[in-house]
């Protein structure tokens, strides 16, 4: 009742009553009248629609409180369901591959360097980096080198929703290992809150010291920015004695460097724990998993053909009946089938078959066309998803162009959030070290931006007609579409420059050869 209601039922009350009565019937009509989406997706009205009660709250309820769930869901199915097993390593294997290869890219314009300056600095800075990637040293566990560890993070990103790196330094350098860079990889559920018991449940608590909110392991202050993530040093399903909790500060408060690296995908505004890659289409792989199940299993029973004879008592003197006793344990509440077995009845007893009609022909076209919904869900053309490639070429290029799309996007995903932040604070220690010469690398933030910059090369996409491909490659180039460093990568992977330097050697060589032969 607003301020004139009010008024008017201080004086009039049978007024204000036809008043309310009034806006009851106009609230009631705009009720009944369809306007917008109440025509649609919105309507309560249709039968269709009637017993949807879709619910939707916050990031943090809608998908911290079930991130345990699909982790444990989706690492079971990577684990055990062939789609879901291919739709990871695929999408693995498409956007790192091996590793993805570092480029620095110096801007020597801003730096007021000449170019072959610049040239200079950047193989000065590889040949640093391989003593660094190349090596087992830069990992915390001392197994992997930098490349097995993007694979690593990568596997992780896709079957948990998140890829957790702590940045950590060696006490001290020694001769075979100059930098005390080291990276840990560490599994998402050991990221949760202080205290929390188990991983099932998920709740909001408050770090008493600095009075921000802790939502799932990450520690946010009142204006959202990440401040801080508290790591446990023992899974939640270990249930032994001495758990504890480490908060480590998001950024060093020094340099700015990142202190652990968080790789995830968000879907949502306010999200701060990413989503299984595998989420959308867990229940369709399950299902479709138990179905091919249930066909090799039926098409095993129906391959096998077991012999039933009827005797008057059931007894025999056949030595034979199926593996003897002392090869096979025979339980008495157990009936099997076996190939080859002969079973003896007792008189009154017979065996009825039934033909299973298996395989089923319908098994090849049903599985298909459910990889191409889970597919679709998961940006990932049936054809790669199941290895086919029997459709005409510009079918099969036109799928190999769109997996590709997402690809990419995933790989400079990983590469921002992975890749160049653990370049970046490397780079910072072998300039700190003199290891690497930048001439007013610390003086200023867009000086070490400049020194900083890289790119990431990842596989190639294949060629499905390689003289289709360098022809439109050749097309690109000359009409400057594109440049032959960019080809050089796309096509094979490889790397322009180094191209050019390795063919002025083979090509010395033939001249050399051709003049001996003369």
């Amino acid at each position: 009742m607003n301020i004139i209601d009010k008024a008017v039922e201080l004086f009039s009350p049978q007024t204000a009553l036809k008043r309310r009565v009034a806006r009851y019937k106009c609230n009631v009509i705009r009720q009944i009248t369809n306007s917008g989406y109440d025509e649609s997706g919105a309507s309560n009205r249709k039968n269709s629609l009637k017993g949807w009660n879709a619910i939707s709250e916050s990031p943090a309820h809608d998908i911290d409180r079930n991130l345990n769930t699909l982790r444990q869901r989706s690492r079971s199915l990577f684990m055990s369901a062939p789609i879901a097993t291919s739709a990871i390593v695929s999408t693995r294997t498409n956007c790192v591959g091996s590793g993805l290869i570092l480029k620095p890219v110096i801007d020597f314009k801003h730096l007021g360097i000449e170019r072959e300056e610049s040239e200079k600095i950047k193989q000065q800075i590889l040949r640093e980096w391989s003593i660094w990637a190349e090596s087992k040293f830069c990992d915390n566990s001392m197994q992997n080198d930098f490349y097995e560890l993007q694979q690593i993070a990568f596997m992780s990103w896709l079957m948990n929703g998140d890829a957790i790196g702590l940045i950590q330094y060696a006490d001290k350098t020694t001769d075979y290992n100059p930098y005390q860079l080291k990276i840990k990889l560490i599994e998402s559920d050991k990221l949760c809150s202080p205290n929390s018991v188990t991983s099932e449940y998920f709740e909001e608590i408050k770090n008493e010291n600095t009075g921000y909110r802790i939502i799932n392991g990450i520690e946010i202050d009142d204006n959202g920015a990440v401040v801080a993530y508290h790591i446990c040093n023992q899974y939640s399903s270990d249930f032994t004695n001495g758990r504890k909790w480490t908060r480590v500060e998001a950024f060093g408060k020094r340099t700015g460097n990142p202190n652990i690296i968080h790789v995830f995908n968000a879907e949502r505004c306010e999200q701060y724990r990413g989503v299984p890659f595998l989420a959308p289409a867990i229940e369709a792989i399950k299902q479709l998993t138990r179905y091919q199940e249930a066909e090799i299993m039926a098409a095993v029973v129906n391959g096998l053909f077991s012999v039933f004879i009827t005797t008057k008592d059931g007894e025999d003197d056949v030595d034979f009946e199926g593996l003897d006793d002392e090869e096979y344990e025979r339980n008495d509440n157990e009936i099997e089938l076996a190939p080859g077995v002969i079973n003896f009845l007792k008189a009154g007893e017979s065996v009825e078959t039934v033909d299973a009609k298996r395989p089923n022909t319908n098994f090849d076209g049903f599985v298909s066309s459910m990889c191409k919904y889970i597919g679709a869900s998961l940006e990932i053309p049936y054809e790669i998803l199941l290895k086919s490639f029997t459709a005409s070429y510009s079918a099969s290029r036109a799928a190999l162009l769109e997996a590709w799309k997402a690809y990419k996007m995933r790989r400079k995903w990983f590469a921002n959030d992975f890749c160049k932040p653990i370049y970046e604070t490397w780079l910072s220690e072998a300039v700190a070290k003199g290891r690497v010469n930048c001439p007013g690398f610390f003086s200023s933030v867009e000086i070490r931006k400049a020194y900083s910059k890289s790119e990431w090369i990842g596989p190639a996409p294949g060629q499905l007609d390689p003289v289709k491909e360098a022809t439109g490659a050749k097309m690109r180039i000359d009409q400057g579409f594109s440049t032959r460093e960019t080809e050089s990568a796309e096509i094979n992977g490889s790397n322009f420059e180094q191209n050019v330097e390795q063919l002025v050697i083979e090509n010395k060589m033939l001249q050399n050869a051709q003049v001996k032969e003369e």
